[in-house]
This record gives structure tokens, C-alpha cells and sequence, in this order.
């Protein structure tokens, strides 16, 4: 049978906090009680939020809190290398492979265009009309803006079983429409990169946030039309605060850093995050390695997950 690879893929855009650590937590115990290798990769796509110093800090928040990783940007492997900065040439080989199909388009969409197209709901979830798809666009717009390009989304239906969401579907064409491949500014989009990724480094099992659910689809179809072979999913639910609102990284006082300058132990938050996802009855301080031997991915709970105002570490 084939061993597992996991992986836990932070972007370096602020330091990790307390949702960061549950993901993290859950997706290397999937990993550590399979026996399988867990990747460490740094999602620094784009250049104008992503910084070094967030690198090296959420790096050794990770080896603080004892997770560990058998890949990664600093000691390397067999798919190297593990900063998505210098996989960008392949990335644009996926890219240019899509174009000569003939799936792909540019789109010279302004904001404005976009939002007027599709007003209801925010940036992320408007659903693409298919403008540039069909017009004519003139020579001036060609010359003054950059466009995105879009992959040409064909009716049809898009499902998968989730390891813990269960069963979903999506029909694509309609709930999405024509998604972005490569931005205006000439990064490639996350829904690309991390298709080429996780196959090019071999991932069979990606753990990630429920946020993340609704892309999916998204990119099993990338990974259908590059003939790409696709991980299995699961999707756990997110921490939120009080009022419902997911952990950000604005949020200073959950930060793992601040947490542990103001002499929380790693193993206080450990088993706060172990009690949360019930893995353990009760909270109490434990290892993330006593963890491992009683890993259920299926007693995960469902919907979010509440942190208290006062956390009990």
C-alpha cells in the first residue's frame, strides 16, 4: 500500500495564530498516524504580501509546538524546492500547457466591470459572467491594461467525498463560472499553483481549512485537465471567535508567538486544541505525539469551532 504524503502549506503573510496551529496540528497527525511523510510548503505567491521573517517565525512556531516535518524549505528533499517563489517556471508550464488546449482567454475585466456583473455576494464569491469570454476587445484596452487569464469552465458537474465533509458537488460553470488562472499583475493564482504542487511533490492527502471547501472543485478540474492525479480531501471546520468571525492574523493576542512570549507552554496549547477537536475528554496539557496512536479524522467535529474570550492555558 501506498504511504501517505500530507502536507501543511502556510502563506508567510503575518505570524501563524491559534486557527493556523489547529490546522497544522490536525493535518500531521493525518500524516504521523498513517506513518506517511509530511511536507512542509510555503505558499509566497505573492510578492507584495509575503515575507521572509514570517518564514523563519511560523518555522520555529512549528518546531515549538512539535510539529515537525520530513520536507520542507530548510532541509529539504526530493521535490525541492518547497517555497512556491521558485517553483513559478512551473507553474507556467501548467499554464502554457492549458493555453495551447485552447481553455484558456484574457480578460480585461476592470473591478468596476466585475462588481457590476456579479453584485451580489464579495470579491471571492461572484460568480464570473463570461465577458471577455465572448466580446471583442478593443485595441485600446489591449494596450493599456494587462489582462488576467481565465480557464473556460464547460457545464458539468464537479464532485468529491470528503474525508470528513462527506459527499459535495458543484456545478461549476454556474456556481463559479470562468476562474482566474493567472492574475493581472502576472502572479499565478492559488487555485493553479497549488494543483501543480501538491502533484508534482506527490501529495495524496491534503488537510485543510473548511474556507477552502468551496475550491476544490476548482481544482480537481485543473488537475483533470492536466492529467494530474488528485489528492484526497478533508476539510475541517475553522476556529472562530465569539462572534463567529474566523481567527485572523490581526488578531495579535492568539498569535503563537504571543502566546508562548507570554509563557503558555506548547503543551497547554497542544491539548487545548486536542479538547477542541475531541481527541481528548477533557483539556489538560499533552505532546502532539501522544496524540497520534488515537487519531480519528471521522470523530472531528462539525461546523465551527468557538474559542473562548479567556482561553483556559
Amino acid at each position: 500500500m501506498r504511504l501517505i504524503r500530507g502536507r501543511f502549506a502556510p502563506s508567510p503573510t503575518g505570524e501563524i495564530h491559534l486557527g493556523n496551529a489547529w490546522t497544522a496540528l490536525l493535518a500531521w497527525l493525518q500524516v504521523r498516524a498513517a506513518g506517511g511523510t509530511m511536507v512542509l510548503r510555503i505558499e509566497d505567491l505573492d510578492p507584495d504580501r509575503s515575507r521572509q521573517v514570517y518564514i523563519d517565525r511560523l518555522m520555529a512556531d512549528m518546531k515549538w509546538l512539535g510539529l515537525d516535518w520530513d520536507e520542507g524549505p530548510d532541509i529539504g528533499g526530493a521535490y525541492a524546492p518547497y517555497c512556491q517563489d521558485e517553483r513559478r517556471e512551473l507553474y507556467q508550464m501548467a499554464l502554457e500547457r492549458l493555453t495551447a488546449a485552447g481553455l484558456v482567454y484574457p480578460c480585461y475585466c476592470t473591478r468596476a466591470e466585475l462588481a457590476a456583473s456579479a453584485p451580489h455576494g464579495s470579491e471571492n464569491e461572484r460568480v464570473y459572467s463570461g465577458i471577455c469570454r465572448y466580446r471583442e476587445v478593443d485595441t485600446y484596452r489591449k494596450a493599456t491594461k494587462r489582462p488576467a487569464l481565465r480557464l473556460a469552465v464547460q457545464p458539468g458537474v464537479i464532485e468529491f467525498d470528503d474525508l470528513h465533509t462527506g459527499h459535495v458537488s458543484q456545478e461549476l460553470a454556474r456556481e463559479v463560472g470562468d476562474f482566474v488562472v493567472r492574475r493581472s499583475d502576472g502572479v499565478h493564482a492559488y487555485q493553479l499553483a497549488v494543483v501543480v504542487d501538491d502533484a508534482a511533490m506527490g501529495i495524496t492527502h491534503v488537510l485543510r481549512g473548511d474556507d477552502l471547501l468551496n475550491s476544490t472543485p476548482r481544482q480537481l478540474l485543473l488537475y483533470r485537465l492536466l492529467g494530474l492525479t488528485a489528492p484526497k480531501f478533508t476539510h475541517v471546520p475553522l476556529l472562530v471567535d465569539l462572534d463567529g468571525h474566523r481567527l485572523s492574523k490581526r488578531q495579535q493576542a492568539l498569535s503563537i508567538a504571543v502566546l508562548r512570549a507570554n509563557g503558555v507552554k506548547a503543551e497547554a496549547i497542544i491539548g487545548y486544541l486536542a479538547f477542541k477537536a475531541r481527541l481528548v475528554d477533557k483539556y489538560q496539557p499533552v505532546k502532539a505525539t501522544e496524540l497520534i496512536r488515537s487519531f480519528d479524522v471521522t470523530g472531528l467535529p462539525h461546523g465551527q469551532v468557538i474559542i473562548e474570550d479567556k482561553l483556559p492555558i
